[in-house]
């Protein structure tokens, strides 16, 4: 086993890093990068050039902040080098730049370390529920999890926030395609309903639910706080109310709120995020901060 471990999540929207003490568990220092790994994917099929850019210079930013000296480093990457035509070439390049190279994990072990994560914070805070719905909103795919004592079932959907905000432009556009492009996310979870009844509480994690969540709370982009994250409660209403907060500012405003390079994509997230309540039979959900990243970590300490 490891003493230290640096975890590296390459999202199809944010890059995150990671470095964990295994003996503690204690965090050692982070770092998070957008770095918009499947801009043009839905369009072009491939990765573009600019992307692999960003990724590099966001590897080379996170040394400057995060020592990875005498560390073991565990990088795993998603649904947008899923997907991608050109995904081994990108790999490739980002190993012979960094010396860092990635494992494509499928969706099930995205849903794995996703689950790690979120029941070892849901511990950390006391709420241990008996079964729960799980949901990951990333970029190119959203995870839904269902959990029951002792047991999981999962899927990976290719629906995400980066590649539905560049299929269909307009915010009306998307709200229009959302229940129809979810509706395989619905008919999973009435298939696993039916078969393990239905679960006591929703969470969420990933970009979208974090960053309702940093509104609700009075924060902005500048200022977010993990440690105030973890737990929230957010109502429907909530989802509806800051999305509309949002909507009403100018771009300079938004991006002080939620960041350069996601202001366009909340949005879609909220839609995608509110269609789950709808699907799960919910009114609210917990926030999770922890994600893949931390799995990944957990994992590679046991």
């Amino acid at each position: 086993m490891a003493k230290d471990i640096i975890a590296i999540d390459l999202g199809s929207n944010s890059m995150r890093f990671l470095k964990m003490n295994c003996e503690t568990k204690e965090p050692m220092g982070e770092f998070h990068k957008t770095v918009k790994t499947a801009d043009g994917l839905a369009t072009s099929g491939i990765i573009s050039d600019g992307a692999v850019e960003r990724i590099i210079s966001a590897i080379n930013k996170a040394k400057e902040h995060i020592d990875f000296t005498n560390s073991t480093i565990k990088a795993v990457t998603t649904e947008a080098i899923r997907q991608a035509q050109n995904s081994d070439k990108v790999l490739e390049k980002i190993r012979e730049q960094t010396g860092i190279l990635f494992e494509v994990i499928d969706g099930e072990a995205e849903a794995k370390y996703a689950l790690i994560a979120t029941q070892n914070r849901l511990k950390l805070l006391g709420k241990e529920p008996k079964s729960f719905m799980l949901a990951d909103i990333g970029g190119a795919s959203t995870e839904l999890i269902f959990h029951y004592e002792g047991q999981s079932v999962s899927k990976s959907f290719n629906i995400g926030i980066v590649t539905v905000t560049q299929t269909f432009k307009t915010i009306d556009a998307i709200a229009n395609a959302i229940p129809a492009l979810m509706n395989p996310l619905k008919l999973f979870c009435e298939e696993v309903y039916a078969k393990y009844g239905k679960v006591e509480s929703f969470i969420a994690t990933a970009g979208t639910p974090t960053t309702i969540a940093s509104m609700k709370l009075g924060m902005r982009y500048e200022t977010y706080d993990a440690s105030k994250i973890h737990g929230t409660v957010l109502s429907r209403r909530d989802l509806i109310e800051q999305l509309s907060a949002l909507l009403q500012m100018s771009n300079q405003e938004r991006e002080g709120v939620v960041g350069v390079g996601r202001e366009d994509l909340i949005a879609s997230g909220v839609l995608i995020y509110d269609e789950l309540y709808e699907i799960g039979g919910f009114k609210e959900s917990v926030v999770i901060d922890d994600g893949v990243r931390e799995g990944v970590a957990l994992s590679a300490c046991m």
